[in-house]
């Protein structure tokens, strides 16, 4: 059966303020400020779109300061570090699980499977030289590097890693070229002009 309200309890329920209009729960109103800018008045209260990549390889060459430089390097690497793909990424970290309780040969299982997925990804393959270079696979480090190179040839901790892959192998020409490589994208690099100033009176003046 249909109830009918009163009339005076319709009026109270008409002059009441709009649930859009209360204040959420917990919270008190506040008077709108007088200074508030209006809403597309002005950009000034946009967030800025975050530094391209190319804009941050630019400020690490030209960074003045080692801890400018290491705080740039880190936001590259944390770029380069996204493969694309939640399945990729958490393969890698099991693969990171596996490195740290020494089963390589999982590891590198699971980065094969991380690469079968994500291909285009520099940093999966750079990732990989690194589980050949601890079980003494030299080849497979240097090709999984010249690979991550091909994708991302500014990848300044690839280039540096297959210099010392190259020095270790006594190739010190490769080696020299590598490190200075890595050096032109990353000039602060902690240790690699030392590395280059130790080869280059041996290097230079042969024909690179």
């Amino acid at each position: 059966m249909l109830r009918i309200l009163p009339l005076s309890l319709v009026a109270a329920l008409l002059a009441a303020p709009s649930p859009a209009a209360a204040a959420p729960p917990g919270t008190l109103s506040r008077e709108p400020q007088a200074d508030a800018p209006e809403r597309g008045s002005s950009d000034a209260a946009k967030p800025k779109p975050p530094a391209s990549l190319d804009d941050l390889f630019a400020r690490l060459r030209e960074a003045e300061d080692d801890a400018e430089a290491k705080g740039i390097s880190k936001l590259i690497e944390r770029r380069l570090d996204r493969s694309g793909s939640a399945t990729a990424d958490l393969l890698t970290e099991r693969a990171r699980q596996a490195m740290s309780a020494k089963d390589l040969p999982l590891a590198v299982e699971l980065m094969d499977r991380v690469l079968s997925l994500e291909p285009g990804w520099s940093e999966g393959w750079s990732r990989r030289a690194s589980l050949f270079w601890h079980l003494s696979d030299k080849a497979a480090a240097i090709a999984d590097l010249q690979r991550a190179l091909v994708l991302e040839p500014r990848h300044f901790e690839a280039w540096a890693a297959l210099g010392r892959i190259y020095q270790s192998m006594d190739d010190k020409v490769r080696a020299l070229r590598a490190f200075r490589r890595a050096a032109a994208l990353y000039p602060r690099m902690d240790k690699l002009q030392s590395s280059i100033d130790r080869l280059a009176p041996e290097v230079d003046g042969r024909d690179l």
